[in-house]
């Protein structure tokens, strides 16, 4: 009986190599892992298959802009750096350049571009020849900072850069004149004065926030604007007092002024 007991029980080796026996449901899990491991990799979206897909898509766009536009590759739209003008300035550097040297740039010499300067900043906009060269109908803007006449819209008397008092054409005629307070009793009097500053004063301030508004639209403009075709090459240089003494509303802007408060936009 004990030998048979000793003869049927399994040896620690016998155990050990049924351990490190495999079975056959472990060698189907493991080739489970092994096709879905595989699967993944070869579904897996790398950062690289992200960037061939839309440099692909841009490429596209960009050759259908071309055949419709039959211009731009942008949709109409040139970037600075697709114009060696833009290029050549980025490298040049901005510029610095007094009145008398920026009348230079007006487009009647054909070896240089046509600048204008808007609020003391310079832009080339010689993209536009017919409008700003010699014989356009904006020539009268190159070569010069204009900003007075980009807001009043006199374009012979105020082709210069000097916005003191420019606002006025914005404050109704009613405010210039205090109120007659001669026959109304002290208080009364003195609230319609005190009413009256206020008024003004307002006036004045929103006058003022409207010129830099209209400045401002004209700066998109000529800051990339125009589908990229104009753009920002430097700034005027100028002396403390260039604007000399304060000049007067032109006739069209003074006679466009609004009559009362109630004309205000």
């Amino acid at each position: 009986m004990a030998d048979s007991e000793l003869r049927l029980r399994p040896t620690a080796s016998a155990k050990s190599k049924e351990i490190l026996t495999p079975t056959s449901s472990d060698s189907e899990e493991e080739e489970a892992k092994i096709h879905r491991s595989e699967s993944l990799s070869r579904t897996r979206i790398t950062v690289l298959d992200v960037v061939r897909v839309l440099g692909g898509l841009f490429l596209l766009s960009c050759i259908l802009s071309y055949f419709i536009t039959n211009d731009s590759i942008f949709w109409g739209h040139r970037p600075g750096f697709t114009r060696p003008a833009w290029l050549k300035a980025r490298v040049r550097g901005p510029l610095l350049l007094t009145e008398t040297d920026l009348s230079k740039y007006d487009g009647t010499d054909p070896t240089l571009p046509i600048y204008l300067a808007l609020n003391s900043s310079i832009y080339d906009v010689s993209a536009s020849p017919h409008f700003y060269g010699p014989g356009g109908s904006y020539h009268f803007f190159a070569g010069r900072d204009a900003t007075r006449a980009f807001v009043t819209g006199c374009f012979e008397e105020d082709l210069n850069g000097d916005l003191r008092g420019v606002e006025e054409m914005f404050v109704p005629l009613e405010l210039e004149e205090q109120p007659q307070t001669r026959n109304m009793p002290e208080g009364r009097a003195r609230t319609a004065r005190g009413r009256w500053k206020v008024d003004r004063e307002k006036a004045y301030r929103k006058g003022r926030e409207k010129v830099k508004e209209m400045v401002e639209q004209w700066r998109q403009t000529f800051d990339g604007g125009k589908g990229g075709k104009y753009f920002w090459v430097g700034t005027v240089k100028r002396e403390a007092g260039w604007e000399g003494p304060k000049k007067l509303l032109c006739e069209k802007a003074a006679l466009n002024r609004p009559k009362t408060k109630a004309e205000v936009v």
